[in-house]
């Protein structure tokens, strides 16, 4: 019986319906490691950039085939302009690539501490095409609007959603949190939003065991009045809104 009872909960341990489940907010997901980098071109104005933009564009032009007469003399000036407010046009053109290589691991790095864990987490989803299998997806975003009105998030704020507890999302942005294990699995896909196709990168992947939702007019309206802040504070009040009100579409069946 001992030993039963030894093996039991070795497997409710490895079990993720038994695991702890840990409410975090967007920016838990984020590498914080990758985040801090020397980007020399983040301060420069924008004349700066579009002094630069025409090095390179005059750069290319000298090494072709019949470049214009002035080409050379423009070049030196706009070097000039810019090395007399202390940029250096040659060594930041050198680092685009490595600066741009860095920014990109920024955005789409996730916090290998979530990698396999059981979390809970409000955003808004947006419908997606069904698996294979047929299982319905979807997507989860930390603000209303994103991917429609407004440009996607970093592929580090965007989820993957694997309804597996076998409710389906038929609302664009509907203010849900969801339950389920999480996975750094980067995945891309075109898809229609609205009224265009979306290119949706999400770094995280995430198996849904349960779903909580605003089914009624008056927890909807008190959403939005007390949840007009940043994404972060939205999100990570939308749990406990939903436990005070019983919108758990896991526990209703």
């Amino acid at each position: 019986m001992r030993q039963f009872i030894s093996a039991l909960a070795v497997i409710i341990a490895g079990n993720p319906l038994f695991a702890e489940v840990a409410q975090i907010n967007w920016t838990d997901l984020i590498d914080q490691g990758v985040q801090s980098y020397e980007d020399p071109f983040r301060d420069l104005s924008y004349e700066q950039i579009d002094g630069l933009r025409q090095v390179v564009k005059l750069q290319s032009e000298l090494e072709g085939e019949n470049p214009p007469a002035d080409a050379a003399e423009t070049l030196a000036e706009v070097k000039k302009s810019l090395s007399d407010e202390g940029v250096d046009a040659d060594w930041l053109i050198s680092q685009r690539w490595v600066i741009a290589d860095r920014r990109k691991l920024a955005r789409e790095a996730g916090n290998p501490a979530k990698d396999g864990a059981i979390i809970k987490l409000g955003g808004f989803v947006i419908p997606a095409p069904a698996a294979e299998d047929g299982t319905p997806m979807g997507y989860l975003v930390p603000e209303r609007g994103m991917c429609s009105h407004v440009p996607p998030p970093p592929p580090n704020q965007m989820v993957r959603l694997r309804l597996t507890n076998g409710w389906n999302a038929t609302k664009m942005h509907e203010p849900i949190v969801v339950t389920g294990q999480i996975q750094i699995q980067q995945t891309k896909e075109r898809m229609m939003v609205v009224d265009g196709v979306v290119s949706m990168n999400a770094t995280f992947s995430m198996d849904v065991s349960d779903v909580q939702t605003f089914d009624q007019p008056a927890v909807r309206r008190s959403f939005t009045a007390e949840h007009s802040g940043s994404k972060n504070e939205r999100a990570a009040g939308l749990p406990n809104k939903l436990r005070r009100n019983g919108h758990s579409q896991t526990e209703k069946r």
